[in-house]
């Protein structure tokens, strides 16, 4: 399943939970759909931006990936583990945003990522944004990532829905 098939499924996930479901934090340190929601959105507008980035540069750069980034890579994907960011990187996602809110936002989402699909193969390679953990990554990279992050989140909205 590409990028964009995954997050119009997300999107379209959105309609079955009412507002207390998109809001209930089940226990302390877990959050609600809601905010997975939240967090998924904004990630991926992050990774879109570092493409956007790549596609604005006009000077190569040598360095590759980290060891950490050449195995997500050469997995396609992240390792089926609960990852947990340093606690200055995470501050808990936005739990305000009605239905309305978290679809609207995902259509832009996937807006944005249906106009870098068609220009990815575009970019120079060589022109990269850095990664905090897998080091330096080209558009093609920012853009796969976008799609590896969120199928990682499905395991996470399938332990979150457990709870509702």
């Amino acid at each position: 399943m590409s990028g964009k098939e995954l997050l119009f499924t997300f999107k379209m996930e959105i309609y079955k939970y009412s507002p207390e479901q998109l809001r209930h934090i089940p226990k302390e340190d877990v959050w609600s759909i809601g905010q997975m929601y939240d967090h998924l959105i904004l990630v991926a507008h992050e990774y879109l931006d570092n493409m956007e980035t790549c596609a604005a540069l006009n000077e190569e750069q040598p360095l590759g990936k980290t060891q950490s980034g050449k195995q997500l890579f050469k997995n396609g994907g992240f390792p089926p583990l609960k990852i947990r960011l340093p606690d200055e990187m995470n501050a808990p996602p936005n739990n305000s945003d009605t239905k309305e809110e978290l679809i609207r936002r995902m259509e832009e989402l996937i807006e944005r990522v249906e106009q870098w699909e068609t220009k990815v193969d575009s970019i120079n390679p060589n022109y990269k944004v850095e990664h905090g953990g897998f080091g330096w990554l080209n558009a093609r990279e920012w853009y796969e990532l976008v799609e590896m992050h969120s199928r990682h989140h499905l395991r996470q909205k399938k332990e979150l829905e457990s709870y509702i």
